[in-house]
């Protein structure tokens, strides 16, 4: 017999927004606040060509990607992803939203402030 789990709840977007040209953001309906520069995202590309199917280890030197790179599009894939075209031309990529939030810079400059003592608002 399979033990089956019910799906996980879907993580729900407000509002998606290029903050400035190099940081992308997301409003969460939580009311959570995500961001991450571009160049983190192109870096973190889950996609078969950045990250070995396999071993999960990474394919793409993050040296090769600039800090300043920029994109030209973003699109939803679905309701549980988005697709974004960077200036390098890379756009296979799909990055869900809970590899999204899992990924949050907002976070990472939350526990910089308060010496990671707790988790802070976005």
């Amino acid at each position: 017999m399979t033990n089956l789990q019910p799906p996980a709840k879907p993580l729900l977007v407000r509002k998606i927004a290029q903050l400035d040209r190099y940081t992308l953001g997301i409003e969460w309906i939580d009311g959570h606040r995500s961001h991450w520069r571009l160049s983190h995202l192109r870096r973190a590309c889950p996609c078969a060509a950045c990250v070995d199917e396999w071993t999960g280890d990474a394919l793409l030197d993050p040296s090769s990607v600039d800090d300043d790179i920029l994109c030209s599009e973003v699109d939803s894939v679905g309701r549980y992803a988005l697709r974004i075209k960077f200036a390098d031309g890379h756009d296979s990529g799909i990055y869900t939203f809970s590899y999204l939030r899992e990924i949050d810079q907002s976070l990472e400059d939350d526990a910089g402030e308060d010496g990671g003592a707790g988790e802070g608002e976005g």
